[in-house]
C-alpha cells in the first residue's frame, strides 16, 4: 500500500459541480517540497472545518486521477482515510514551514514562463513570489448558486450517487455563495502587470465574519481589504497558483490564487 504524507497549504472555497455535488480542491507539499492537488474531495461542513486544517500532515493512500490529466492531481483511495499525523505552526519565524515551501519547494518569479510550463502540462500548482502588489480589489459576482446545477445535485444526493457514499449523503449542506469576487493586481519580475482572482476558503470566511460583525457589505469589505492590502502588505508575502482544469492547457493564463503566503520578513523580529 502507497501512502503519503501531505502537508495541507490550500483548501478552496467550494464550487459546485453537477456530477459530485459541493467540491473543494485541496492542495499542499509531499515531505520532499514537491506539490500535490486532492481532487475531487467532497464538501462537508464539519470534516472540511474540523477534521483537518491548513498547515495539518495528512496521511493517505493516492490514486491518480483518472479524468484530470494535470501533474499533480490524485484522489484519496478512500476519503474516510486521511488521518491528521502532525501539525506545522508558525513558531521560530515560521521556521518549519519556510523550509518545506521555500526551501525544498521551487519558487517562481516570472509568470509568462509559469504560464508556458502550464500550456506544456509540466505543473498546474506553484508557488509565485509577486515583485510588487499593485492593488487589492473586488466587484460583484451573482449572488445565487445555479439553480439547475442544485437541482441536479439533489437528484444525485437523493438517488445515493453523490459520490456514492452514505455519510456524503446524509451531511450533504448547500454552503452560502460569496457575493464577490477578491483579487490581486501585481506585478512579476520582468514587469508583467496581471489581476488575478483569490479562490482560498480563508478570504470567503473572513468576508463572512467580518459581515457578522458589520453594519453593512461595505464594512465589510473594508475589513477584508484591511488584512489582504494593509495588513499583508507588511509581509514577504507569496502565492499559491493553480491552474483550473478547463482552462490549464490554453488559457491565456489559466491561473488562479488557490491560497496566500503571508511570512514575515526574515529580518522582522517578534516584538510581542
Amino acid at each position: 500500500m502507497n501512502r503519503e504524507r501531505i502537508l495541507v497549504t490550500v483548501k478552496t472555497y467550494p464550487t459546485l459541480s453537477r456530477k459530485y455535488g459541493e467540491l473543494v480542491c485541496t492542495a499542499g507539499f509531499r515531505e520532499n517540497g514537491s506539490w500535490i492537488r486532492l481532487y475531487p474531495v467532497p464538501f462537508r461542513l464539519k470534516d472540511f472545518e474540523e477534521r483537518y486544517k491548513k498547515w495539518d500532515w495528512l496521511e493517505t493512500e493516492l490514486v491518480k486521477s483518472g479524468s484530470d490529466n494535470r501533474p499533480e492531481s490524485f484522489h484519496p483511495k478512500d476519503h474516510g482515510d486521511m488521518p491528521i499525523i502532525g501539525h506545522i505552526e508558525t513558531t521560530e519565524n515560521w521556521r518549519e514551514r519556510r523550509k518545506i515551501v521555500l526551501q525544498k519547494g521551487a519558487v517562481h518569479y516570472d509568470l509568462s514562463e509559469l504560464i508556458d510550463t502550464a500550456h506544456d502540462n509540466l505543473l498546474s500548482l506553484a508557488t509565485f513570489k509577486p515583485l510588487k502588489i499593485l492593488n487589492f480589489e473586488w466587484e460583484k459576482a451573482e449572488r445565487k448558486w445555479d439553480e439547475k446545477k442544485i437541482h441536479e445535485m439533489r437528484n444525485l444526493q437523493a438517488q445515493g450517487m453523490l459520490f456514492e457514499e452514505e455519510n456524503w449523503r446524509e451531511s450533504f449542506k448547500l454552503i452560502p455563495k460569496l457575493p464577490y469576487k477578491f483579487f490581486y493586481k501585481f506585478e512579476d519580475i520582468r514587469g508583467k502587470i496581471s489581476r488575478m482572482q483569490i479562490i482560498d476558503w480563508e478570504i470567503g470566511q473572513l468576508y463572512w465574519n467580518c459581515l457578522r460583525g458589520s453594519e453593512s457589505e461595505e464594512m465589510a469589505l473594508g475589513k477584508v481589504e484591511e488584512k489582504y492590502n494593509g495588513e499583508f502588505s507588511k509581509k514577504d508575502i507569496h502565492f499559491f497558483l493553480g491552474t483550473t482544469k478547463q482552462f490549464h492547457l490554453w488559457g491565456n493564463n489559466p491561473f488562479l490564487i488557490i491560497g496566500v503566503f503571508p511570512i514575515p520578513y526574515e529580518n522582522q523580529l517578534d516584538l510581542f
